[in-house]
């Protein structure tokens, strides 16, 4: 075989090795978190939509349902809190004061899992921020991350450092 033939085929080998590997390396960076919501009482289903809001919003983190678990999501009569322990380790609490408030459910839920993935509270009371929180009005029912929360998720997941303080109760009031 002639070298030229033998230089083409080598550069066709490894693209089409490069083709079939790359997803692979792609999909290696997912992080998988695994969530409990066993004890969310009549918060279950909400837990579970606002996982799926998050892994449509996010590229490099899922959540599953499924334990052992990273985060655990509990119901009590008090105020929404995170406790965040580690990157997408920590404990969830769906406090029905807020609910009872008049605070949407699903972006209660998909607020506290963002601070388990890395995100602060950042009270600028736009309805259009999720971690927002309680500064946005009673009336927002926005439970979608915007772009710049998706993106430092997608940041804190391919080894950024993440902003939020962890081993302290976050308590959005």
């Amino acid at each position: 075989m002639s070298r030229p033939l033998r230089l083409i085929l080598s550069v066709a080998l490894t693209l089409a090795f490069l083709l079939v590997t790359a997803p692979a390396q792609a999909a290696a960076l997912i992080t998988v978190l695994r969530y409990d919501p066993s004890r969310a009482a009549e918060f279950v289903a909400t837990v579970n939509q606002a996982a799926q809001v998050w892994n449509s919003s996010v590229t490099n983190v899922r959540l599953v349902q499924g334990t052992p678990a990273h985060f655990v999501v509990l119901a009590d009569n008090g105020w929404p809190r995170a406790l965040p322990t580690s990157l997408g380790r920590g404990t969830v609490w769906m406090g029905r004061q807020a609910v009872n408030q008049g605070y949407n459910p699903l972006r209660i839920a998909t607020h506290e899992i963002g601070h388990i993935l890395g995100l602060p509270d950042r009270r600028t009371g736009r309805c259009t921020d999720l971690m927002s929180g309680s500064s946005a009005p009673v009336s927002c029912t926005n439970a979608n991350p915007s772009a710049a929360e998706r993106a430092e998720v997608n940041g804190n997941f391919a080894g950024g450092a993440a902003q939020v303080e962890f081993g302290k109760l976050h308590v959005d009031r």
